[in-house]
């Protein structure tokens, strides 16, 4: 069956090689950096973000386990990410919503999200791409997601293109994934 994390997946196999830069912006629990790692491999680089240090400790875990030392785990908002990082990236990667396994009452902000995917733009390399996967249900995320969804509909469609990937048919709030990519 067609899930969004194949939609990103199919993405982070087709456009990264050797030596690529990747930013997984929601380290979560590290799913999306170790497939960013391989993908890279040990000549390219991986930046994870979270705000949490659970996350952070998951993942380097799960790194760890699988013999991956290419990654820069950052304790810090994927709004901060201008801070870090100066080079161009081939891949941002975004899970909106909260940690699974985590406090459901922390989660992903409309107004950091946005700022981060500005920043994304603006280090995104000339075939790279960004994933955007929102996850939101009746107690969380709809807000972000609203706000999320109408910022995408103010890139610049003449540098831009933002592809929408949404199951109508899908009952329970399923998430939706936004890949941009550069014209």
């Amino acid at each position: 069956m067609l899930q969004p994390q194949n939609i990103t997946d199919y993405y982070i196999n087709t456009h990264l090689k050797s030596g690529s830069v990747a930013i997984d912006a929601t380290a979560g629990n590290g799913n999306d950096t170790l497939k960013l790692c391989k993908a890279v491999g040990e000549n390219g680089k991986v930046f994870a973000f979270d705000i949490q240090k659970q996350a952070l400790d998951t993942t380097a875990a799960r790194l760890c386990e699988e013999g991956f030392e290419n990654a820069e785990l950052i304790l810090d908002s994927h709004s901060e990410m201008d801070k870090y990082i100066t080079s161009e990236c081939d891949a941002v990667i975004f899970n909106l919503g909260y940690l699974p396994g985590g406090d459901h009452l922390l989660q992903t902000k409309a107004e950091t999200t946005i700022d981060a995917i500005e920043k994304s733009l603006a280090l995104l390399s000339e075939h790279g791409f960004i994933s955007v996967t929102v996850y939101y249900g009746k107690n969380s995320g709809t807000a972000e997601k609203e706000a999320v969804m109408e910022y995408m509909r103010t890139i610049d469609h003449k540098k831009y293109t933002v592809l929408t990937c949404d199951f109508h048919n899908r009952p329970n709030n399923p998430p939706i994934t936004v890949i941009i990519t550069k014209n």
